[in-house]
Formats: structure tokens, sequence, C-alpha cells
């Protein structure tokens, strides 16, 4: 890998995570929890190889090297995957995604509440131009049912911004162990509430297949594209090129299930969008 491809690399990473609103709306019978298990299995088959090769060690070298780091990095994960795929299953993708684009404003707020990293000026303007978009995208489903997907897609971006900024302040070079271990941590829990809400995890073949591909596919191979190239560009330039996820995830929708997307849901999801470019185009943080 060098700088030249580097971005090619990220942008079809990004192109394969598009696809993960795609599949889960394909998915008829499975619940969000039946989703998670067998979603969950692929995905940590494919991170840890993943972790493996880029990091030049072995399986046994992998599992030695989790930390507590890792521990809080995977829950905060683990939250994040469960909410992002009940907010998929309770709300619009374009709602859900764009929502969820806004993790690194959240992070850029939890940064200095929990490190210490003052906000600049150009990141306060992110986050009023955020909170604008969300409250344009979300204002017209405060009566219907898709508050609840909106508030799930929330939360998701919370958990996810909170491991950003553990993951800064650990410096680790990577996320992918604590990616393993959300995803088995968000299996341990399905298999929990699949079995509490008694509907199990029996689902038909096709559903089944779906949430295997959404693992391996979009989630696997997607993270690894991003993962391998991600040390080749500064943090922000992958920070960009990631939001093609966001905007290609409903156009899937749109073109194969025939969803289009509300006018609130794409003014708002503008809105999100140039208040996550103005954050990712910072060059400095001031502390």
């Amino acid at each position: 890998m060098t700088p030249k491809y580097a971005p090619i690399s990220i942008l079809f990473g990004a192109l394969c995570m598009s696809f993960a609103a795609l599949l889960v709306r394909l998915i008829q019978n499975a619940d969000g929890f039946q989703i998670l298990f067998y979603r969950g299995f692929p995905q940590c088959i494919m991170v840890m190889i993943v972790a493996c090769v880029i990091r030049r060690i072995s399986i046994k070298e992998f599992f030695v090297s989790i930390d507590k780091t890792d521990i809080y990095l995977g829950l905060a994960m683990c939250i994040a995957f469960s909410f992002y795929i009940f907010a998929l299953l309770n709300t619009s993708v374009a709602s859900a995604l764009f929502i969820l684009s806004i993790a690194p404003v959240f992070a850029a707020v939890l940064s200095w509440v929990i490190i210490g990293e003052i906000p600049t000026k150009r990141t306060w303007l992110a986050i009023v131009c955020a909170i604008i978009g969300v409250t344009v995208m979300v204002g017209t489903d405060l009566t219907s049912g898709q508050l609840i997907g909106n508030l799930f897609a929330m939360i998701s971006a919370l958990s996810f911004a909170l491991m950003l900024v553990m993951a800064r302040k650990s410096k680790k070079s990577d996320v992918l162990t604590g990616n393993f271990l959300g995803a088995c941590f968000a299996i341990i829990l399905a298999t929990i509430l699949a079995y509490t809400n008694g509907d199990g995890l029996v689902i038909p073949a096709k559903d089944m297949w779906l949430s295997f591909s959404l693992g391996a596919f979009t989630i696997g191979i997607g993270i690894a594209f991003v993962a391998w190239a991600a040390p080749y560009l500064p943090a922000p330039n992958v920070g960009v090129l990631v939001l093609l996820e966001s905007v290609l995830a409903p156009i899937w929708v749109w073109i194969f299930l025939g969803l289009p997307m509300k006018y609130q849901e794409i003014s708002g999801g503008m809105i999100i969008l140039c208040a996550v470019l103005i954050l990712s185009l910072q060059k400095n943080i001031k502390h």
C-alpha cells in the first residue's frame, strides 16, 4: 500500500460498508438480536484475520495482546453495533446513516470533556451545523414511528464517538481488537436477549446468509480496506472519504427497494455532511 492508492482502498471499503443498510432491509423475518448474532461470527473472523495481517502477528499473539482498553473499546462498539442495527430497522436508511455520520462531532465534544482537547471555533461551528441538521431531519418524525429509530441512531453515534475518544487517549494504532471484541460481546448479548424474548435464534436460511454477508462483506472486508489504508493518510482525509458510506447507503435502498429519501432527510443530511466536512478539514486542535 502507498499513499497514492490509499484513497482508492478507503473508498472501496466505504463502498462495501454502504451495502449494510440494504442487506438489513432485505432481511424479512429475523429480528435485531438474531441479525446481531449471525452477523457477529463472520465479523469476528474477518476482523481477526485483517488484524493479524496488518500487524503481522499470529492468532495467538492477537489474543495475547488484548488488554483492558480493548475491552472498554469492545463494550462501546457492542453498544454502537447493536443500536445501529435497530436504528436501520426502525427508521429510514437516510436518517440512520446521516445521524450516524455525526459521530466525529460527538467525539470532538467528548474529547473536550474526557481528555481536555479544547474545541476550536471551527469545531463549534460543526457542532451547531450538526444540531441544525439533526433537528431538520427528525423534526417531522416526532409523532411517527421513526422517532425511536432516530434515537437509536443517536445512541449508536454517541457510542462510536466514545470509542474514538478512548482509542485516541490510549494512542492505539488501530481499533481492530476492539471491533473484534465488540462483535463477540454483541453475540453474547444477542443470544441472551433472543431467548429472553422467546424468539430464539432459528431464522430462515435466506436471512441467515444475509446476516453472514453483513458481517463478512460489508463490515469485514469494508473495515479491512479502510484499516489497511488509514495509516497512509491524515485522519481528517480518512474521515471525509468514509462519508461515501452515508451518501451511497440511501441510494442503494432507493435503487433496489424503491424507498426514496424524504425532502427533510436530504436537507438535514446535507447539513450534517457539511458539519462533518468542516470538522474533518480542521488542521489543528487546541490543547
